[in-house]
């Protein structure tokens, strides 16, 4: 390389606007320059991979280069249109690096699988992951540590979770980037539990966690409101000194208030010393989903005038604790104001919101209303929200509108007839309440089967509805009774008054053995007295098993923190938080 193109490839490697390129790229041009390699591909790196870059301009470069370009080159090129909004571009470069290279020098190497896997992970494409998959494989690249991580995205992006597990555990050497995508890929597809035993195995072959690692597994924990676990998580953030990070502050407000924790989510709030939108965003759901509307009200108007301008998630939280609070006058004025105020367009979670909140105070005609006015008056999560309603005040006449036009619209579900039998059973129509029944049988309708889980120490225990399959389960009956006697002393009675019928689902009344309730036997056998309670389920809580709730947590002199489909709900001393209005 002459002189004139080492202080060229000097200047280029401390360019930092696309002007500056310009004007060294003329010089390159004029001074006769643009057929060296190692000046084209600092042109290329710029252009494609800096943030001052442009793509358009690399691609204008790569067009005119007369040469072989290098595997370095192409790389470039790859690289930047992975990561841009056109990833499928990079793939097609990707295939013309393949054809090219049976005549060149430039072979892939373990980078240009690595970026057209990024490409793959964004497009969400199995047919072009496998393929490259082949291709590593033929390549002998499978053992290397990049491709092997950028493998495991990209299956786990498609939801091919069973082939990421495999490249995974054949990694010869696994580190921490490696186990970090495992355990962020569980996270994101909802597998949170072995996402939670993965990091057991890390810790098990003395894999040291970052703040990346602990950010995930929050995530986590959040979602099986894992307390215990999210706890221990805390502590390890604080001990590597991560605990300082605007991410990991969040990850562990968003993981206490889903696990019924809120004052400790309160206080990493007050505790941080740089917040985002996204901090404001996890405290003012986390009051809404709690059901304390007016407290994510004042968070509300504390976050404007600190200067942070609300998102459509913002309101999203507000207009839950309002739903949840039965603040009807206040969630129909955040509503108008997040457009009137913010300039922000309310999507279909925001008018669910608000069917739901008009719903669940009665105003039904308001909450058709609503549906009618929505630019999305024919999503079916409207309708089966007003259904919902309808099944609260026993309103017959509209629940055969909702179900109408769920029915209309193809988009009804088993959830939706045992829903429209309750309300016939309510209105004591038999004729309606035989058609429903008739209609579940004969489609062999089955409803999403109710689960409830507790963290006991570092273990969750599942159970579902007559549950038999837990280890101790004998011993759990045993118990169970003794509870129900101690409740029904408590003045617990059971509620069958939303008996659909037996088999359709956890929220059938007529057992006693609601997964909730063995969940809370378990935790009664199983910690000492005076431990509040934390249980998770995937269904709304029952009235029955609300009932039974209260009543032990009186007899027993316990806090029981249930945590159902769209809230929480704090029991202590026969009473509930949410004042029996859910």
């Amino acid at each position: 390389m002459c002189e004139k193109a080492r202080v060229i490839v000097r200047m280029l490697q401390g360019c930092n606007s696309m002007t500056k390129l310009r004007k060294i790229h003329s010089h390159v041009i004029t001074n006769g320059l643009h057929h060296d390699p190692s000046i084209f591909d600092n042109l290329l790196r710029f252009c494609a991979v800096s943030v001052a870059g442009s793509l358009s301009h690399a691609l204008l470069l790569f067009q005119h280069y007369d040469s072989d370009p290098s595997t370095t080159a192409w790389n470039y090129l790859l690289r930047g249109f992975s990561v841009s909004s056109t990833p499928l571009s990079s793939l097609l470069f990707y295939n013309q690096m393949l054809l090219s290279s049976s005549s060149s020098s430039s072979r892939p190497d373990i980078y240009t699988f690595s970026f057209a896997l990024k490409a793959c992970e964004k497009l969400r494409s199995v047919p072009k992951c496998r393929e490259i998959h082949g291709s590593v494989i033929r390549s002998g690249f499978h053992t290397d540590a990049i491709v092997s991580t950028s493998l495991v995205r990209c299956y786990s992006a498609t939801g091919d979770i069973d082939i990421a597990f495999p490249v995974f555990d054949e990694m010869p050497v696994r580190d921490l980037v490696s186990w970090n995508a495992m355990i962020s890929c569980l996270s994101h597809a909802g597998l949170d539990h072995q996402a939670l035993r993965m990091y057991k195995r890390m810790e098990n072959e003395g894999v040291c966690i970052d703040g990346y690692t602990i950010v995930a597994l929050l995530s986590s924990c959040a979602h099986v409101s894992a307390l215990n676990m999210g706890v221990m998580l805390h502590r390890k953030a604080c001990d590597i000194r991560c605990d300082g990070s605007v991410y990991v502050g969040n990850a562990l407000i968003d993981m206490y208030a889903k696990s019924g924790s809120l004052d400790k989510a309160v206080s990493v709030f007050s505790g941080m010393r740089k917040r985002d939108v996204s901090t404001w965003n996890s405290m003012i759901i986390g009051y809404g989903v709690h059901g304390y509307g007016t407290e994510a009200i004042s968070f509300f108007r504390k976050m404007v005038a600190f200067g942070v301008r609300p998102n459509a998630i913002t309101f999203l939280g507000l207009l839950l604790g309002c739903s949840h609070q039965g603040l009807v006058k206040e969630g129909a004025e955040h509503f108008k104001m997040m457009s009137s105020e913010f300039c922000l367009s309310p999507n279909v979670k925001h008018y669910g919101c608000m069917v739901d909140l008009y719903g669940r105070a009665g105003e039904l005609d308001k909450a058709l209303e609503m549906i009618h006015v929505s630019s999305c008056h024919e999503d079916p999560v409207l309708w089966r929200t007003l259904l919902g309603s309808c099944k609260i005040h026993r309103n017959l006449e509209l629940g055969e509108v909702a179900m109408k036009k769920l029915v209309q619209l193809k988009a009804f579900n088993a959830g939706d007839y045992v829903l429209m039998t309750s309300i016939y059973s309510a209105a004591n129509d038999a004729q309606g309440f035989a058609s429903m029944r008739k209609l579940i049988r004969s489609h062999d309708l089955r409803t999403v089967p109710g689960w409830s889980w507790i963290e006991i120490g570092d273990q969750v225990h599942k159970f579902v509805v007559d549950d038999k399959t837990h280890p101790e389960s004998a011993l759990i009956y045993s118990e169970l009774q003794e509870i129900v006697r101690r409740a029904t002393l408590a003045g617990y009675k059971p509620d069958d008054t939303n008996v659909t019928g037996p088999g359709l689902s956890d929220r059938c009344l007529g057992s006693a053995f609601h997964s909730e309730k063995l969940a809370i036997a378990y935790g009664l056998m199983r910690t000492p007295a005076g431990t509040a309670l934390r249980i998770t389920k995937n269904l709304r809580v029952c009235r029955d098993c609300h009932s039974f709730t209260k009543c032990v947590s009186e007899a027993f002199n316990r806090e029981i923190i249930v945590r159902d489909r769209v809230r929480f709900h704090h029991f202590a001393g026969g009473r509930c938080s949410c004042n029996d209005y859910w």
